[in-house]
């Protein structure tokens, strides 16, 4: 799927829909939060154990692949020695969101991805959660803004 022209799920055709046709209702906005802390993305060896700070603060996600123990956790418990990515700031989606919902990555993705922001996300049961780098959060919390979204900001 090419991106570069927006995000379009392709089991939706649009094929046999007339210029007259009536569009969609818009999707309604979004309620984000960004969270105190900043977090990085680390990589140990496939094989290793999982260390106990990976599990510590209000967001901490484990992966395993063949290749790799992919940790999101907050960046001030991450020991030195560690490969990471530092300095991504999170923001939670409201939820709990039903399975049945469509369309949330894509309408966070897409104004980031046009206001030239990349981000890292990480989906729970309940919610999602998307990351960006320190240095872009106030121009990511505009362009979420600008496309209809909320955003709270703790203090």
């Amino acid at each position: 799927m090419h991106y570069a022209g927006g995000m379009r799920n392709p089991t939706r055709s649009r094929r046999g829909r007339g210029p007259d046709a009536a569009e969609a209702p818009a999707a309604p906005a979004l309620r984000l939060t960004v969270l105190d802390h900043t977090f990085a993305v680390c990589r140990l060896p496939a094989d290793a154990v999982v260390p106990d700070w990976a599990w510590t603060g209000e967001v901490a996600c484990v992966t395993r692949t063949g290749d790799e123990l992919s940790i999101v956790c907050r960046a001030d418990l991450v020991p030195a020695e560690v490969l990471r990515e530092p300095g991504w700031r999170c923001l939670r989606v409201r939820g709990p969101l039903p399975f049945t919902l469509t369309g949330v990555f894509a309408r966070i993705a897409q104004p980031l991805a046009d206001a030239g922001i990349s981000l890292f996300a990480v989906m729970t049961y309940d919610t999602d959660y998307v990351m960006v780098k320190d240095e872009v959060l106030a121009d990511a919390v505009d362009a979420l803004m600008a496309a209809g979204h909320t955003v709270e900001v703790r203090v």
